[in-house]
C-alpha cells in the first residue's frame, strides 16, 4: 500500500498493460477516432486507468501533468454510455449522464474539445459551461441535450439555480486537477454540486498532486477507490530538464533574453505571480522585439482564449502568465518554461513546468531565484524531495538594443511633441520709461474750483409726466374747501 493513498484504496500492481489502444476492449467507432487524433500508444497512467475505469470501480489517479489523464477517464467513460446513444433528437433521451469538473475555463475547454473529438463517430453529445461569457448560448446547447457536461462549479451552480440542466440521471462524475479545486476555494461549491447527483454512481478523481485535504475528499465521495498513480504523487516529470539561476530581481528580464538566445528557443512560457506584474513584463517584451502576449485573469475570457490559440498556432514567441495557465494546459512541443516568478505555493512549480515535455517529450524550465526566494526555493526541495543547485548567470554588461517602433507605438521619437504640462514663467519684460508718465501730478492754473466743492444748490426736480399728483382725501367724498378765515 503506498503512503499517499487514503484508507481503503486498493493500488493497482505494476504488471504491465496493453500498450496500444486497439488491444483494449473499446468500441471500433472510439478506436477510430483515437487513430484520427494520431494516438496509437498508450501512456503509463492510460494503460492503468482505463481498465479500472471500464471494470466501474472508482478511481484517484496520480501522475504528472502532461501525461494524457483526459483520455485516461474520458475513453472508457464514453464507452459505457454508449448503451445509452440515440439518434433521437429530443432533449429528454440526451439527459447528462457523465459530469466532469475542472478548476479553470482554459481546463474545462480543453478537456471539452478532447471529449467531442473522441465522441466524434457517435451519437452521444458533450457541451461546456464556464463563467465569464454569456449564459444564453450555454442554455440553449444545455437545453437540447448533451451526455457528457464539462464544467467549472462556478457556472454549473448557475444553470442549476437557473433550471437549465438536471443531475438526477448522473452515472460518472470526475474531478479534475481536483487539489486546485481546493486551491482556489472551491470546496463548498463541489459539497453543493455533489449533493444534487444520485448516490450511485462512479466518481473518478485525478490529479497531480496529493494532499491531506484531497485525501480527505476521496474518504469522503468515492467508494474504495482504487489508487493509479505512474509515479511518486508530486513528483516532477522525469523528462524535463530543471535549472535554478541565482539572478537579482532587477536583472530577471535580461536573464530570460539571454537564455532565450544562448539556447535558441522559438517560444517560452513565462510565469510570473501577479497579474499586474504579468502585464508589465509583456509590455517590455515587446519592447525587447520579442512577439507577446500576456495571460491573467483579469482579462476576458475571449482574450484568454485568443492568446491561447495564437500561441499554440507559433504566432508568439513569449506568453507571460499567472497561474491560471498552469493547470492542464496542453500546448504541443513546448520547449521551455521559465518561473519568472518563484510560485508561492509549492505545488504549483510542479504544475508549472507541467506545461514542456508532454506526452513523453524533452523540455526545459528555468527558475530565477533572487535572493528573497530562498524560503519558497526551499519548499519547492521538501516537495519534489532533490537538492535544488543555484547557477549563476553571465549578463551582457549592455542592456539588449530595442527594435525601432511603429509610430504612435511605444518610440519616443516616433511620438508626435507635446508641450509640456506645466510651463516655465515667462520672464517679465519692463517697458521703457516715459517721461509723461514719470512726471509728478501739478495742478491747474485756473483758479475755478472743482465741480463737487461749488456750493450752488441743485436744481429742483419737477414732476415726472407720467405721475399723477395726489388727491386731498376729503376730495374723495365731494368736500368742499374750506376758505380762509378773515381776521377782522
Amino acid at each position: 500500500m503506498n503512503e499517499s493513498a487514503p484508507a481503503g484504496a486498493h493500488e493497482v500492481p505494476a504488471a504491465p498493460a496493453p500498450a496500444r489502444f486497439d488491444t483494449l476492449p473499446l468500441d471500433p467507432k472510439l478506436i477510430r477516432a483515437v487513430t484520427d487524433a494520431g494516438y496509437l500508444t498508450m501512456t503509463p497512467i492510460q494503460a492503468k486507468a482505463i481498465p479500472v475505469v471500464l471494470a466501474g470501480r472508482d478511481v484517484m489517479g496520480a501522475a504528472q501533468t502532461g501525461t494524457g489523464k483526459t483520455a485516461a477517464f474520458s475513453l472508457p467513460l464514453l464507452q459505457r454510455m454508449l448503451k445509452h446513444e440515440t439518434a433521437s433528437v429530443s432533449p429528454a433521451r440526451h439527459p447528462v449522464r457523465a459530469l466532469v469538473l475542472a478548476p479553470t475555463r482554459e481546463l474545462a475547454d480543453q478537456v471539452a474539445n478532447n471529449v467531442k473529438q473522441y465522441s466524434k463517430f457517435t451519437q452521444l453529445r458533450a457541451t461546456v459551461v464556464f463563467g465569464g461569457i454569456d449564459m444564453k448560448p450555454q442554455t440553449e446547447e444545455l437545453r437540447r441535450g448533451v451526455e457528457v457536461l464539462i464544467a467549472t462549479p462556478g457556472r454549473l451552480l448557475d444553470h442549476i439555480e437557473a433550471k437549465n440542466c438536471v443531475l438526477n440521471q448522473v452515472e460518472y462524475v470526475v474531478l479534475d486537477e481536483a487539489d486546485r479545486m481546493l486551491d482556489i476555494g472551491f470546496l463548498p461549491d463541489l459539497q453543493r454540486i455533489l449533493s444534487y447527483l444520485p448516490k450511485e454512481r462512479q466518481t473518478l478523481l485525478f490529479s497531480a498532486t496529493f494532499s491531506p485535504e484531497i485525501k480527505r475528499l476521496a474518504e469522503s465521495y468515492l467508494q474504495d477507490p482504487v489508487l493509479v498513480e505512474v509515479a511518486r504523487p508530486n513528483a516532477t516529470a522525469s523528462t524535463v530538464e530543471q535549472r535554478f539561476y541565482s539572478v537579482a530581481t532587477d536583472d530577471k528580464r535580461r536573464a530570460v533574453l539571454k537564455l532565450l538566445k544562448d539556447r535558441s528557443i522559438s517560444q517560452a512560457l513565462v510565469f510570473v505571480n501577479s497579474k499586474l506584474g504579468c502585464a508589465r513584463l509583456a509590455r517590455s517584451f515587446e519592447r525587447d522585439g520579442l512577439r507577446t502576449n500576456a495571460l491573467h485573469g483579469d482579462k476576458s475570457q475571449d482574450e484568454r482564449l485568443k492568446a491561447l490559440a495564437a500561441f499554440k498556432a507559433g504566432e508568439v514567441d513569449v506568453l507571460v502568465a499567472t497561474d491560471v495557465a498552469a493547470r492542464g494546459l496542453d500546448i504541443v512541443d513546448l520547449p521551455a518554461v521559465f518561473n519568472f516568478d518563484v510560485p508561492f505555493n509549492a505545488e504549483d512549480y510542479v504544475h508549472r513546468i507541467g506545461r514542456t515535455g508532454r506526452a513523453g517529450q524533452s523540455g526545459l524550465a528555468m527558475t530565477l531565484v533572487s535572493r528573497d526566494d530562498t524560503r519558497l526555493v526551499s519548499d519547492i526541495e521538501k516537495l519534489i524531495k532533490k537538492k535544488i543547485e543555484l547557477e549563476p548567470i553571465e549578463l551582457d554588461d549592455v542592456p539588449p538594443p530595442r527594435r525601432p517602433r511603429e509610430l504612435g507605438r511605444d518610440d519616443d521619437d516616433a511620438r508626435p511633441h507635446r508641450e509640456p504640462r506645466y510651463a516655465a514663467p515667462a520672464p517679465v519684460v519692463v517697458p521703457a520709461s516715459d517721461p509723461l508718465f514719470d512726471k509728478p501730478y501739478e495742478p491747474a492754473a485756473t483758479s475755478e474750483p472743482p465741480a463737487w466743492e461749488s456750493k450752488a444748490p441743485a436744481a429742483p426736480r419737477g414732476l415726472s409726466a407720467y405721475i399723477k399728483p395726489k388727491k386731498k382725501l376729503a376730495a374723495l367724498f365731494g368736500a368742499k374747501k374750506s376758505e380762509p378765515v378773515s381776521e377782522s
